[in-house]
């Protein structure tokens, strides 16, 4: 009985470790557009460049953040939270 119960957990926190990681495509896509859009606005005025530059980078830096604290949530998910899920169950008996 309680068997079934350990691999629904198991497997939920495998699902919810995969759905976690589906967060690293949007700073992909964000940090993609803003070095197109700095590319851009260094193209139209070269004057600009180290503004532009350091800004892209500040605003790079902060969309990565999303995507590593995706994969911290998918790294507990799947270490930390089965032994803590599987200990409650346990100790309900």
């Amino acid at each position: 009985m309680f068997e079934l119960a350990i691999g629904i957990i198991l497997g939920c926190c495998a699902l919810g470790a995969g759905i976690a990681m589906i967060a690293g495509i949007g700073p992909g896509i964000g940090e993609g557009n803003a070095v197109a859009k700095a590319c851009e606005a260094i193209g139209r005025q070269p004057e600009s460049k180290s503004a532009v530059t350091s800004t892209m980078i500040m605003g790079c830096a902060i969309a990565e953040t999303t995507g590593l604290y995706a994969l911290v949530v998918a790294i507990l998910l799947i270490f930390v939270a089965p032994g803590i899920m599987v200990d409650v169950l346990l100790s309900a008996i």
